[in-house]
């Protein structure tokens, strides 16, 4: 660490901008995507579109992080800039959590609300007039309208699967411990193994939702289409599932790094915030366990 406790300012960096054109192509990407496949147009262009942005998202990653290590091993970062940050990764994580919360809500206020309203019950209960007969059931197997979204023939069984993965990511998350404990202890060889372990866990885990996928498409009629509860599973899944292959690349650069001799027992925020964020994919995963498999 650097001796002086001022505030520790970088000099001035290119990365910013290039994440801004990056984060603008790609989300403009997407965008296109979805309005041009909803009007029954080419969406080559906008797919083309959003790979640039992908891959101009990969070089500002590899060159901002890659500056930031390289300046955190020539010792220019002082106590104050470590605290900078760990309050940022704790502002991260949280806007995470509220992001996973507003999904979340989506859920339960259709479970809660908009549902049993359709059904014909609550001072909104005249909606029911848009589809008489409605049963207002959760799982809803029996939507409104199973010309525009046709039901599914079954939801997944959360014993089977869904419990694996549940495993897997609560194992991982005791793996990863291990290894946070045996880097204070500055037992690199211990480290390693831990670190693979979990990041092994963690590509079974991925491997396990891709298979559930192709089972739910093909097996029980569940898709993105299969109204709300459709909707909701595969938005609530599908993203946490970005999350956990974000958080195995995160440990796999970790792991390279701890191989390269990067961080001792008393300077590695590195690899602890790697593994705050994977704890926190985690907690996430077992309340989607609940709310979405079980419940």
């Amino acid at each position: 660490m650097a001796a002086q406790q001022t505030y520790y300012v970088p000099e001035q960096s290119k990365w910013p901008i290039v994440a801004t054109v990056g984060l603008f192509t790609t989300l403009y990407g997407v965008a296109s995507i979805m309005v041009n496949g909803s009007q029954g147009e080419s969406t080559t262009g906008a797919w083309f579109m959003f790979m640039v942005g992908g891959l101009i998202m990969a070089y500002m990653l590899f060159g901002w992080f890659g500056a930031v290590i390289r300046e955190s091993r020539e010792g220019l970062y002082s106590a104050q800039m470590d605290r900078s940050f760990r309050w940022g990764m704790s502002w991260f994580i949280f806007s995470e959590v509220m992001f996973f919360a507003a999904f979340f809500g989506a859920l339960f206020y259709a479970r809660t609300f908009a549902i049993p309203w359709l059904g014909g019950e609550g001072d909104r209960g005249s909606s029911n007039m848009l589809w008489e007969g409605f049963q207002a059931t959760w799982p809803l197997l029996n939507t409104p309208d199973p010309s525009l979204y046709p039901a599914p023939k079954e939801i997944i069984n959360p014993w089977t699967l869904p419990l694996l993965n549940t495993i897997l990511l609560v194992t991982s998350s005791f793996t990863a411990t291990l290894a946070h404990h045996a880097m204070k202890e500055d037992n690199r060889p211990k480290v390693q193994l831990w670190l693979a372990v979990t990041i092994a866990l963690a590509l079974v885990f991925v491997c396990v939702q891709g298979y559930e996928y192709v089972h739910a498409y093909r097996d029980l009629d569940l898709t993105l289409q299969s109204g709300i509860y459709g909707s909701t599973f595969f938005m609530l899944t599908g993203f946490h599932g970005a999350h956990v292959i974000l958080g195995t690349l995160m440990l796999v650069i970790m792991l390279l790094r701890i191989r390269k001799g990067h961080f001792t027992g008393d300077n590695h925020f590195g690899f602890e915030a790697t593994c705050w964020y994977w704890h926190f994919v985690d907690v996430v995963w077992l309340g989607l366990f609940v709310f979405v498999y079980v419940i």
